[in-house]
């Protein structure tokens, strides 16, 4: 387990963590341990563990601490001394494990041993130029950053689209720096490029890259870093993996979220006739360890290791079947990442298809909450977990629940299904599920022939009957099948309390502020190479909320024009299946372009939505959307 502190739901990301591990601090750390031989660590603020799990290569004499209650401690195998033992160190340097460290240099240059030189964090500063706030460095915004699986080859491409949606919040100009990662670890290429002054699109696609940079065939990983951004310190993006080769894969992706965790979950198991490939991209300078890194049977608590080392920045392909033969779906596996990677990607091959969907994290800080049983009246039916069902006439559609929290035995759960007018049409008690089921639902299996042919949503609730427990952090994976020729896609997201005026701790959850979250700002994006876009926005409520949504589909252009909107109404409890084109008007759509969207507002209520895309040999693609 990599010894760092990552993101926090309580306090948030750790920018300290950030600042450590950025791809130019981490060449910079290495530089540094080089050059300044032994030292001795002063370590005011407590960040020794990550900064030496971070770079192994600096060698400690000592470390030095204030709190007279450390002294003694062992911390990062070494026993902390006294501040006031520094003088005797016998080396020719001291570090200074601080960033912004003039005052706390100044008062230490009494203490250094002779002929010492005191040496701070400053000097692995990212340039000033890539600083969206100068004055303070560790602050939020100067590290809004993310890792994209990114690959180009001779089969598949890459697409990531997002919008400077910081303009938003008061941003002048953001600029996107770039540093492509090959399989190996290795930089590819480095490169920087301007968003959009207003709320514009921004793409980066994977054939113009390989172009650009004369490069051959590969995959990897893409670090992006947004500059001069206000309000937001993430980078959210939509991530389209196609073929290049006439095939018929096409697969979308939400962001990959930024922070590193010990635990992801929704792992599944392969059927019979699949590979289940976990795309392990190591999100640091350092390598992964042999060992370091497991898969887990959901449940089971017997990981089997990986006994291989990662390199740094480096993409290992870990086929499912290398550790587990045998397992098979509807079994799900936990990934003991050991805070090595930011949430992966998994790829899954059929039939000479391919789909990528992610995993996401499981939660350590989460115990069965008693309260959630007894809610107050206010808040209805309490926690939902959306998601679509798509036109049954075409498609298939299943739910597999999936735990998400370390300590979570069991899942007491409900499933209700609803038309896109809010009408309640069925539901099933699916009991209490242990840690380790193997329950997909078939919603073929609880819907008679001829409903929901034009579509609909269901929702997972907790369902006490039989008793149970209940932490709030229910999560489902959703996989969705072409009937006729077998192409699939699948999500998987978590439940909230939505529309409620009542709160319950933090939900109804609100992005841009404390909670009831009772508004939409979601981003579609819009097609391209003659690929459509399209969306599943669902209309949850807890309890009774308004009757119909006032929804307006804003459409933009790449450089934040706002070129037409239209208004729709999803009934509460219902849903709606929406596609640009038949919105807005042909040449609107082709002034848009390719980088253009459409961004969904509602002040009225919380929606929460599905986006994909279709092509004209039949595939498609499906994945949660974004907001901000």
């Amino acid at each position: 387990m990599l010894n760092i502190e990552t993101f926090d739901n309580v306090r948030g990301g750790n920018v300290v963590y950030k600042a450590l591990s950025h791809p130019l601090a981490a060449r910079a750390l290495t530089r540094l341990a080089e050059t300044v031989g032994p030292v001795a660590l002063f370590d005011p603020d407590g960040i020794a563990g990550p900064l030496l799990a971070l770079c192994p290569a600096f060698e400690v004499e000592g470390l030095y601490v204030q709190d007279t209650q450390a002294i003694g401690q062992i911390r990062t195998g070494h026993v902390a001394r006294a501040l006031l033992a520094l003088p005797q160190a016998r080396v020719r340097k001291v570090l200074l494990a601080a960033f912004d460290a003039g005052r706390r240099a100044q008062h230490l240059q009494t203490l250094l041993p002779p002929g010492a030189e005191l040496v701070t964090l400053d000097a692995v500063k990212l340039p000033e130029d890539w600083l969206s706030v100068s004055r303070r460095y560790l602050e939020p915004r100067n590290f809004a950053t993310n890792f994209v699986f990114f690959r180009d080859d001779e089969r598949f491409a890459t697409r990531l689209t997002t919008a400077n949606y910081w303009a938003g919040y008061g941003a002048k100009e953001v600029l996107f720096q770039h540093i492509l990662f090959d399989q190996g670890g290795q930089v590819l290429a480095e490169w920087a490029q301007k968003s959009p002054t207003g709320p514009g699109g921004y793409v980066v696609d994977s054939r113009e890259v390989r172009a650009r940079f004369g490069l051959k065939p590969f995959t990897g990983q893409l670090f992006i870093h947004a500059i001069g951004v206000a309000g937001h310190d993430v980078v959210k993006y939509a991530l389209d993996t196609y073929a290049t080769d006439n095939g018929a894969s096409l697969s979308c992706t939400h962001d990959a979220n930024a922070w590193p965790a010990a635990r992801f979950a929704g792992l599944p198991a392969p059927r019979a006739d699949e590979r289940v490939i976990l795309w392990v991209q190591n999100s640091h300078g350092v390598p992964i360890p042999a060992g370091d890194l497991a898969l887990d049977r959901m449940g089971a608590d017997a990981p089997v290791a990986l006994e291989e080392e990662i390199p740094p920045f480096a993409t290992r392909a870990l086929d499912v079947a290398e550790l587990f033969p045998d397992l098979r779906w509807p079994a799900q596996l936990e990934v003991r990442a050991g805070r090595h990677v930011v949430r992966p990607r998994y790829e899954v091959v059929r039939e000479g298809r391919t789909r990528i969907a992610h995993v996401n994290v499981e939660r350590a800080d989460l115990r069965p909450d008693p309260e959630i049983k007894a809610l107050h009246p206010s808040m209805g039916r309490g926690y939902l977990l959306p998601f679509p069902v798509l036109p049954r006439g075409r498609f298939r559609t299943f739910a597999l629940p999936t735990p998400m929290v370390e300590a979570e035995r069991d899942m007491p759960l409900r499933l209700d299904v609803f038309t896109p007018q809010g009408e309640k049409i069925a539901e099933k008690f699916l009991g209490r599920l242990p840690r380790n089921h193997e329950c997909a639902v078939d919603l073929d299996d609880l819907l008679p022939d001829g409903a929901l042919l034009e579509g609909g949503h269901a929702e997972l609730v907790y369902d006490f009957r039989d008793g149970g427990e209940a932490d709030g952090w229910l999560h489902a994976l959703f996989r969705f099948e072409d009937r006729a020729n077998g192409h699939a896609a699948e999500s998987s997201f978590g439940a909230h309390i939505f529309n409620t005026l009542m709160v319950y701790k933090n939900e109804p959850q609100s992005y841009t502020g404390k909670p009831p979250g009772l508004s939409t700002r979601l981003f579609l994006k819009l097609g391209f190479g003659g690929r459509e876009s399209f969306c599943v926005l669902i209309y949850p409520a807890s309890a009774p909320w308004e009757e119909h949504s006032s929804t307006d589909l804003e459409l933009y252009d790449a450089n934040g024009v706002l070129l037409e909107t239209s208004r729709i109404r999803i009934a509460c409890s219902g849903s709606k299946l929406m596609r640009p084109d038949q919105h807005f008007a042909p040449a609107a759509l082709r002034a848009a372009g390719e980088a253009g969207y459409v961004l969904i507002r509602d002040v009225t209520c919380r929606l929460f939505g599905f986006h994909g895309l279709e092509d004209e040999a039949g595939g498609f693609s499906l994945d949660h959307m974004f907001g901000f």
